[in-house]
Parts: structure tokens; C-alpha cells; sequence
């Protein structure tokens, strides 16, 4: 672009000067922030140009900042190509609805973050979506209910909040047999961790505002999978506008460069916390697949190795006196209606991520008004142990 005509008025001017850079500002070693709505070209040749390349005309279409984040989850989660969104329910609502239609069916997980049912119950099933809740832990019950109009199959890596560990090859085989797609929420473990596409999931979902940004200060989510189901959800996207913003995107980005240090750490606090409550006499139960006596221990070291994540519940006694009191005598741990930060929180389901369902409900799936949820941080181990530990003898005095 060139520079502006002197003889312009002072109102006209004030808008062309320092629109445009005069000088080379390629190659900076930080992202830049790309705010603009639209990106101008010359002529329609240029236009057609910037088509054809798949370049950067329109905000909602395509965006450096969001394409970037794009990218960088296709690498983190092994995956052909990506579309990050506003949130991580805007990533698994334009996945599912993207790649279904009237008179499918969807055959999920009975253990999921509780907006996740409702995506299913209330919006999907208002235009002729069937979902079928089943534990994905009994490989059997899921043969059992594949129905011949199931076309997609749905679980988390890890269960929110009971962290159980579902067969992810297994269940791939048996959605393939029928013809049906597995999409996996891996939010809880990012690609970092565990890479649900290599064991043969087709698309993965994740909130990116929890463990991928892991800074507590930006809302967004991505898509990532084979470019046939991607593609679909891509087109939804630009239709309903659930693209993320361009500096949700770049926080994300800034925040992922950290990673894999971060979660690695995340995952030997959790494990260090649920050494250290199973032997507690204050807690009755320990969710946390490390440990020996939880019911997928092999299946997780197959799956994931030697780091299980972030992410850990236990079952404290159904008092809530005592529970607040425990809470309260927390120094380092606190509440907060999100997880996967730098800093450890904890979370109540039965009031939060689950307060949609009954208590008969939620007690048919194990949801008990005991259940706290803690998402561990990057403090150093001992503090966080004497935290709990004082905190626990606080408000039990055990």
C-alpha cells in the first residue's frame, strides 16, 4: 500500500496514515496479534488469488492467529488438520452436529462433563439426534447398544469427574465395524499425554481453555482429526461464527509453548496427591488411574505410559460442615469453575459440571454428594501435601 496524498483532509487522513506497515515486519520472532476483521487486495485478480491459496480475506473465515493455533494443535494431537473455536463446548457442538443428522444415533460415554449430556439431550435431540448413554468401561454393554443408524461413538480419555480410563482401540474397532466415527474429548490429558487419534480415534475435541492454555485466562477450543470429518465441521464453523478470536488464539498459542513441561509436572502432583489420600483415613475413595486399586491401572500405563494427568477425585465424607471446613483451611488450593491452570483448584460436581442432573441420577453413575474434583498445579509437591494434609485433619480431626 502506498503512503496517503497530502492534500487530504485532516478526517480523511487520520484514517490512511500508519494503516499499513512501509516496512518489512516479516519473520518476528513472537506471533503477532492479527486483530483485523479483513485483510485488503488490490484487484480481483488479487482476490482470486487469495481464494485459491486459502488466504486471509475475512475474520470469521480464516484468521493468521487462529490458523496458527490451528496448526499447532494438528501437531500436538497427531492429527491431519485442525479449527480451533470459541470454547470446548463450541468444538465438541460443532463436531457432533457437523457429523450427524436427523434420524442418527449417537452411542456415548454415561460419565462426561455434564454440558456434553446436554449437548445431546437438549439440543441434538430437538432435531432428531437419538443418544444412547452407556459405560464405555464395558466394552460389551457398548457392542450391545451400537444400533445400524449409530454413527458416531463419544467418550473422554478420562472421565469427568471420575477418571475412569475407557479402551480407546477397542472401542475404535468396534465403531469401525459399524460404520460409526469415534470422537474423543482429550481435554483432561492433551495430546501431550495420550494421542487418541494414534490408537484410533477419528476426530478429537479439546477445551484449550483448561490444561492446552494452562494460564486460566483465555476461553477456547479445537477440532482436530482426518480432513473428511474436520472439513464438515469447518464449514458448520464459518455458518454459526463458533470460531475462536484472534486473541484467544494467540494466548492459547503463547501458552501452549509450555506445555509439555507444565502438564508432566501436573501429572506427578496428582500422583503424589493420590498416594498420600489413599492412605488418608479422612477420605473415603481415590479416583486416579495410577494408583494399583484403580480399576483401569493397566489399561492406563498401556495407554498412557508413566504420567496419568492432571486431573484426580476423591470422596470425602457426605458432610457438608466438615466439607467447608476442609475447603476453608485450604492455603494453596482453592475453588475455581474451571481446571488444567498453573495454579491447584478444586471443584464441587454435584454444584458444577453435574448440576444439571438429579441426585438419583447422579448417584446412578457414581456421582455422590462427596465427590470434590481437583485439577493439581505446578507448586512443588511437599506444600501441596502438607496443604491437604492440614486441611484434611482440619475439618476431620482424624
Amino acid at each position: 500500500m502506498t503512503t496517503i496524498n497530502d492534500d487530504y483532509d485532516f478526517g480523511t487522513g487520520i484514517l490512511e496514515e500508519g494503516a499499513y506497515f512501509l516496512n518489512s515486519a516479516s519473520d518476528p520472532e513472537a506471533l503477532p496479534i492479527h486483530m483485523s476483521t479483513a485483510h485488503n487486495v488490490r484487484d480481483l485478480d488479487d482476490l482470486q488469488k487469495r481464494y485459491d491459496e486459502h488466504g486471509f480475506c475475512y475474520n470469521r473465515n480464516r484468521n493468521p492467529n487462529r490458523t496458527a493455533l490451528a496448526e499447532l494443535m494438528s501437531y500436538v494431537e497427531g492429527g491431519e488438520t485442525s479449527i480451533a473455536c470459541s470454547s470446548g463446548m463450541a468444538a465438541i457442538s460443532t463436531a457432533v452436529t457437523a457429523n450427524t443428522k436427523a434420524g442418527d444415533h449417537i452411542l456415548s460415554d454415561q460419565t462426561l462433563y455434564g454440558e456434553t449430556i446436554e449437548i445431546f439431550t437438549k439440543i441434538l435431540a430437538k432435531y432428531g439426534v437419538e443418544t444412547t448413554f452407556v459405560d464405555f468401561t464395558d466394552l460389551e454393554a457398548v457392542k450391545k447398544s451400537v444400533r445400524p443408524n449409530t454413527t458416531i461413538l463419544y467418550t473422554e480419555t478420562v472421565s469427568n469427574p471420575l477418571i475412569s480410563v475407557p479402551d480407546i482401540a477397542g472401542i475404535a474397532d468396534i465403531a469401525h465395524a459399524n460404520d460409526a466415527i469415534l470422537i474423543i474429548d482429550n481435554t483432561f490429558m492433551t495430546g501431550a499425554l495420550a494421542r487418541p487419534l494414534e490408537m484410533g480415534a477419528d476426530l478429537v475435541v479439546n477445551s484449550l481453555t483448561k490444561f492446552a492454555s494452562g494460564h486460566s485466562d483465555a476461553v477456547c477450543g479445537a477440532v482436530t482429526g482426518a480432513a473428511k470429518y474436520v472439513d464438515k465441521a469447518y464449514e458448520l464453523q464459518v455458518l454459526l461464527g463458533t470460531q475462536s478470536d484472534p486473541f484467544s488464539s494467540w494466548l492459547v498459542c503463547r501458552g501452549m509453548r509450555t506445555l509439555n513441561l507444565r502438564v508432566r509436572k501436573q501429572a506427578e502432583n496428582a500422583a503424589a496427591l493420590a498416594e498420600m489420600f489413599e492412605k488418608s483415613e479422612c477420605v473415603n475413595a481415590v479416583y486416579y488411574p495410577s494408583l494399583a486399586s484403580h480399576p483401569q491401572h493397566e489399561l492406563a500405563v498401556k495407554e498412557f505410559g508413566k504420567y496419568f494427568g492432571g486431573m484426580l477425585s476423591i470422596e470425602l465424607p457426605d458432610d457438608r460442615e466438615k466439607m467447608n471446613k476442609f475447603m476453608d483451611n485450604m492455603h494453596l488450593c482453592h475453588y475455581a469453575m474451571t481446571l488444567g491452570g498453573y495454579r491447584t483448584t478444586m471443584s464441587y460436581p454435584p454444584m458444577s459440571s453435574h448440576s444439571d442432573m438429579t441426585k438419583e441420577e447422579r448417584m446412578a453413575i457414581g456421582i455422590s454428594d462427596g465427590l470434590l474434583r481437583i485439577s493439581a498445579g505446578i507448586e512443588n509437591t511437599e506444600d501441596l501435601i502438607k496443604d491437604f494434609q492440614y486441611a484434611l485433619n482440619a475439618a476431620y480431626g482424624l
